[in-house]
C-alpha cells in the first residue's frame, strides 16, 4: 500500500498542477472577452498559445504513464467505484488522448483561436463574413488535423471532436437522439403558430434601463444560490461563464435597453452554469472527482434554472413584484400573466440565445448539420453564409437578414468549438429528466417557487449531481438520479404543458 499510496499522491499533484495552468489560461481567455483592447490580440495570442503549450507539456509528461501503468496493477486502489479508482480511470482517458495531439498542434489551435475570436467579434458586429472566413477556414483544418490524431475508429471526424464534449457519444447516437425530439417538436410548432393567439411582446421592448436589468439579474442569480463572494457578472459580446476553480467563478451577459429577457435570462443561465462550478467538491480540484461530467449535464444545469424555473409561472408570482419595482415605466400596468405570455412567446427567431423554449432546439440540430458537414470539407467556409440561410429557412421559415443574425451570431466556431453544440439539446432533454425527479423527491417545486424558495432545488442539484463529480458517465447518472434512461418525453411533456395553456391547445 505504500508505494500504491505514493504512485497516486504523485499523480494528483501532477493533475493539479496541470488543471492549474488551465485555470490561468481560462483567466487570460475571460480577459479576452471582457477587457482585452482591441489591438492586444496577438500578444494575448502568444500568451495564451504558449501557456497551452505547457499544459499540454505536464499533461503529457512521461511520467504519468509510468504512475497509470503501475496503479492500473495495484490491487489495493479500492473497489470499481472508489474516488482513487474513478480518478485514475479519467486520468487514463485524458492522457491516452492529450498523448495522440502532438504539441505544435495544441499550441497553434490556441493561438489561432485567440485570434480568430478576435475577428469573429469585429465580423459580427459589422456583419462582415469575408472578415471572419480566412479564420474559419485555419481552425476548421487545425480541427481536422486534431481529428485525425485522436482517431475515430468507424465512425467519423466528428465523433472524435464531440468526444471531448460529451464523453463516449457519437454523431450516430446524437441523431438517435434528436430525431424522435424532432418529430415532436415540429408540429408543436405547427399548432402554436395555428392557434392564431399572441402575446403582447411589446412589453418586453419597452424601456429597461441596463443598471436595473443588472440589479435585477444579480437579485435572481443570488436568489437561486450563486454566491457572488465567489463570482462575479461582468458584460461580453457572447455570454459565458468560466469556472477558474475554488472560489473564482465568472458570469458574463449583454444588455440591451430594449429587450428585456436577453440580459435577464442569459444572467439565469450563465448563473446555472456557476452554481455547478461553485457546487464542485473543491478538495478534488484537478482531478475527475472534482470535474463536471460533461457538457450536457453542465447545459442542463443552465437550461434548468433559465427555463423550467426561471420562466415558470410560480417563478413570476414571486419575481414580477421586483420587476415592477425595477422599471414602473414599462411594467406598472402590466398583470403578470401578460409579463409571463410575454416572455414565454414562441415564434421563429434568427438568434439561438433568444430562442424560446419550443424552438431552441431546432437552432442547435442546425448547426450540427451544419458543422459536420463543414468538418468533412463537404461545406466549404466560404459556401456557409448561404447554405445557412437556405438551411434556415427550412427549419424556420425566415431567412436571416444580415450575417450577424445568421452564421456569425455564435462564438463557437471561432474558438473551434466543433461538437459542442449538440450539447445544448442534450442539456434540455437532461435538465427535463432531473427536474421532474427534483419536483417528485422535494414535494412540489412550483409552490416553493412561488414562496422564493429556491434553495431546496439548488441543494438538490449539489447533492446529485454537482458533488459527485465524474463518479458516472452523462447517461449512468441519469439513470442513477432518475431511474430511467435518457428520454426526450420529460422535455415533451414540459413543452406541451407550459405552451398548451399558453396557446389553448389540447
Amino acid at each position: 500500500m505504500p508505494a500504491t499510496s505514493e504512485f497516486y499522491a504523485e499523480l494528483i499533484e501532477r493533475q493539479k498542477k496541470t488543471s492549474l495552468l488551465g485555470s490561468c489560461s481560462a483567466v487570460l481567455g475571460w480577459d479576452e472577452q471582457v477587457n482585452l483592447p482591441p489591438a492586444g490580440g496577438e500578444h494575448r495570442a502568444g500568451q495564451l498559445a504558449l501557456l497551452a503549450g505547457m499544459a499540454h507539456e505536464q499533461a503529457t509528461h512521461p511520467r504519468i504513464g509510468e504512475l497509470l501503468s503501475e496503479l492500473e496493477a495495484a490491487d489495493d486502489l479500492g473497489d470499481e467505484g472508489s474516488t482513487a479508482q474513478i480518478n485514475v480511470k479519467h486520468a487514463r482517458r485524458y492522457y491516452d488522448r492529450d498523448t495522440k495531439l502532438p504539441q505544435q498542434l495544441v499550441e497553434e489551435l490556441s493561438r489561432v483561436t485567440t485570434l480568430s475570436q478576435q475577428a469573429w467579434v469585429e465580423a459580427r458586429k459589422n456583419s462582415d463574413y469575408s472578415a471572419f472566413e480566412p479564420w474559419l477556414t485555419k481552425a476548421l483544418g487545425l480541427k481536422r488535423e486534431e481529428a485525425e490524431a485522436i482517431g475515430y475508429g468507424d465512425g467519423q471526424p466528428y465523433d472524435a471532436l464531440l468526444d471531448d464534449y460529451e464523453p463516449g457519444a457519437t454523431a450516430a447516437s446524437i441523431q438517435a437522439a434528436f430525431n424522435p425530439l424532432r418529430d415532436e417538436l415540429v408540429p408543436l410548432v405547427a399548432a402554436i403558430r395555428e392557434s392564431g393567439r399572441q402575446p403582447d411582446t411589446t412589453i418586453i421592448t419597452r424601456s429597461y434601463p441596463v443598471d436595473a436589468q443588472r440589479q435585477l439579474g444579480i437579485e435572481a442569480a443570488t436568489a437561486i444560490g450563486f454566491c457572488f463572494n465567489s463570482g462575479r457578472l461582468d458584460i461580453a459580446a457572447h455570454p459565458f461563464c468560466s469556472g477558474f476553480g475554488p472560489g473564482d467563478c465568472r458570469l458574463t451577459t449583454r444588455y440591451d435597453e430594449h429587450h428585456f429577457p436577453g440580459a435577464f435570462f442569459g444572467t439565469l443561465h450563465e448563473a446555472g452554469h456557476g452554481i455547478y462550478e461553485q457546487g464542485l467538491n473543491k478538495d478534488s480540484f484537478g482531478t475527475a472527482m472534482g470535474q463536471t461530467v460533461s457538457l450536457g449535464i453542465h447545459e442542463s444545469q443552465s437550461r434548468m434554472w433559465e427555463n423550467l424555473v426561471g420562466r415558470s409561472p410560480a417563478f413570476w408570482q414571486h419575481f414580477f413584484p421586483k420587476a415592477q419595482a425595477a422599471f414602473p415605466a414599462a411594467l406598472s400596468e402590466v398583470t403578470q400573466e401578460e409579463f409571463h405570455w410575454a416572455v414565454n412567446d414562441v415564434r421563429p427567431s434568427f438568434i439561438r440565445v433568444e430562442a424560446d423554449e419550443v424552438t431552441y432546439n431546432l437552432h442547435i440540430m442546425l448547426r450540427f448539420e451544419l458543422e459536420q458537414a463543414m468538418l468533412t470539407g463537404d461545406l466549404k467556409p466560404a459556401e456557409l453564409p448561404g447554405v445557412w440561410n437556405e438551411t434556415f429557412t427550412r427549419y424556420f421559415g425566415i431567412t436571416p437578414d444580415d450575417d450577424s443574425n445568421g452564421c456569425l451570431q455564435d462564438i463557437h466556431w471561432s474558438a473551434g468549438l466543433l461538437g459542442y453544440f449538440p450539447t445544448y439539446a442534450l442539456g434540455n432533454m437532461y435538465a427535463a429528466q432531473f427536474f421532474d425527479t427534483a419536483d417528485e423527491e422535494l414535494g412540489g417545486l412550483h409552490d416553493q417557487f412561488a414562496r422564493g424558495e429556491f434553495l431546496p432545488l439548488k441543494n438538490w442539484l449539489n447533492e446529485k449531481i454537482h458533488q459527485p463529480g465524474k463518479q458516472f458517465s452523462a447517461g449512468e447518472l441519469v439513470e442513477h438520479v432518475t431511474g430511467k434512461p435518457l428520454s426526450h418525453e420529460p422535455l415533451m411533456k414540459h413543452l406541451r404543458t407550459r405552451f398548451g395553456a399558453l396557446y389553448g391547445l389540447d
